[in-house]
């Protein structure tokens, strides 16, 4: 585990916020997966995760992401995705993913 790696979770105005901070790579993806899957287990199928404080972030965090909106999506769920750094930003368009995934610059936009 990162020593600069933290997950933590809220819930505001109808969904759960996940904050992320530190970086998305294949030793921290496991560890989001088990968070958001316990969140989903509980009955969150509106979730908004929260990677503005994200440094860096691999291809094994875009699977991730990808696999997440589809398991949400079979429950009628939405997710949203905060994402303010410039360098992971870029990958999503990269990978043509902000086309299906919904990307906002902020949590509060998000929940709009």
């Amino acid at each position: 585990m990162h020593p600069e790696f933290v997950i933590s979770h809220r819930d505001e105005k109808g969904w759960t916020v996940i904050e992320v901070h530190g970086e998305v790579d294949a030793s921290t993806v496991p560890q989001i997966r088990e968070y958001v899957s316990a969140c989903i287990e509980a009955g969150r199928y509106h979730l908004i995760v929260d990677l503005a404080e994200v440094s860096f972030m691999d291809s094994t965090g875009l699977g991730l992401f990808v696999r997440i909106g589809k398991r949400i999506r079979t429950h009628a769920g939405d997710l949203r995705l905060v994402i303010t750094n410039p360098g992971v930003l870029q990958i999503f368009h990269i990978t043509n993913l902000h086309r299906s995934l919904q990307i906002y610059d902020s949590a509060e936009a998000a929940m709009e």
